[in-house]
């Protein structure tokens, strides 16, 4: 068996923190290192899905997400050309009875940040990876501030979609979105407890999907977002926020009470995604990535925080269960590869039918939709594909 080693997490995400957690409890001595100079986290709301909140309960932190979050029993969508369901998924058929957690990416933050605290897991701020320097028995990290005076047994790269340590190729989606957060309005025509989203073709995106607490109000919260191309995001900008609002009205008129609270372009939060899949780890195995610094993909399936938290744990319990490094690395893969296959795989193929310039595709995906999903073996797999839990193995 491994002996307890001395390791560095680079990035302060759902993944770098559970990593952290579970490596810390099993006695390792664990630093993190974060870029900025506060660690902060970054966007709107999230679905912590089955599998996600799997890997939470193992952290004994699930109830305190909860009370910060909101069920979300149902994904439903409008295609408003067709008046037909794109979008139609209630999580109690996967005959498990759990709903996804509709959460503020702040109150995940929040909770993951104050378990790493008390675990006493020392944060070294402003500390931005550029590279490592890996050898035969240590890896020591490189900052844009230059070589780190420490060293280590292990390197685990958290630092999400863009890190520099990525070797493989990311390929840019055609669709991002703008995300803004809300309270939830007294009175709106929404179904509760759902993610509620309306579709012209695949061009025109609109979602909003309850958050539990509104970090920056106190109040109950919604997330809302509007699809969009990267290279227009400057024009939606210039264009303000009432021509931003219209054009979400014009889509889905009923969204009004959500969208008037929109005060300022300075209210939106800017999204750009990328598809990857890298490899889990160096040729020496003193670097092993977790999360989007592995894997990264279209949002569309709300699998992200999900799987960095699965990757987390499939870590940890491979470190476990294994005398060497290169075990590690091997045990890790084994456990993670044919999920993040399945799902990357998955995503290339729906993400078309809800963002994309086609015509014909969101045409096929309104009709299988409305007419098949409601068949019962349908309604089973689609629940148990967006649930994360789909081909889900760690141990």
């Amino acid at each position: 068996m491994l002996g307890k080693l001395n390791i560095a997490i680079t990035g302060c995400g759902p993944g770098g923190l559970a990593t952290a957690l579970f490596l810390k409890r099993q006695g390792h001595a664990v630093t993190i290192f974060e870029r900025f100079s506060k660690p902060l986290p970054v966007g709107s709301g999230l679905l912590i899905q089955p599998s996600g909140q799997s890997i939470l309960d193992m952290l004994g932190l699930l109830d305190p997400i909860r009370s910060l979050a909101s069920p979300v029993r149902q994904l439903h969508g409008i295609s408003v050309q067709h008046n037909l369901r794109a979008l139609d998924m209630r999580y109690s058929n996967t005959g498990e009875g759990t709903a996804a957690l509709g959460i503020h990416r702040a109150s995940l933050f929040s909770v993951l940040l104050e378990a790493v605290e008390a675990a006493s897991v020392p944060i070294v701020v402003n500390s931005k990876l550029v590279g490592v320097q890996e050898s035969e028995n240590l890896i020591t990290p490189v900052f844009e501030t230059g070589t780190s005076d420490m060293s280590f047994d292990l390197l685990i790269d958290a630092s999400g979609a863009r890190s520099p340590m990525a070797s493989g190729k990311a390929k840019r989606l055609g669709y991002g979105a703008f995300w803004a957060t809300v309270d939830m309005p007294a009175t709106h025509a929404l179904i509760p407890d759902a993610l509620d989203q309306r579709y012209y073709r695949a061009s025109q995106m609109a979602g909003i999907m309850p958050i539990g607490l509104n970090p920056a109000t106190g109040n109950p919260g919604a997330a809302i977002f509007w699809s969009e191309k990267p290279e227009n995001f400057e024009r939606v900008i210039e264009s303000g926020i009432q021509r931003f609002r219209k054009n979400y009205c014009d889509l889905w008129p009923e969204a009004e009470p959500f969208v008037s609270q929109l005060t300022s372009v300075e209210d939106l939060n800017l999204a750009v995604y990328n598809h990857r899949t890298d490899g889990p780890s160096s040729p020496a195995g003193r670097l092993i990535r977790v999360g989007d610094s592995w894997h990264c993909t279209s949002p569309q399936l709300g699998q992200g925080a999900n799987m960095a938290l699965i990757d987390a744990a499939a870590l940890a319990t491979a470190l476990e269960q294994s005398g060497s490094l290169p075990e590690v690395c091997k045990k890790y893969r084994q456990a993670r590869l044919s999920h993040i296959r399945l799902y990357q795989a998955l995503s290339s193929v729906f993400t078309p039918l809800y963002q994309s310039d086609s015509v014909i595709k969101p045409w096929i995906r309104d009709v299988i939709i409305h007419h098949f999903a409601r068949l019962p073996i349908v309604r089973r797999l689609i629940a148990k594909t967006v649930s994360g839990k789909l081909g889900l193995t760690i141990r």
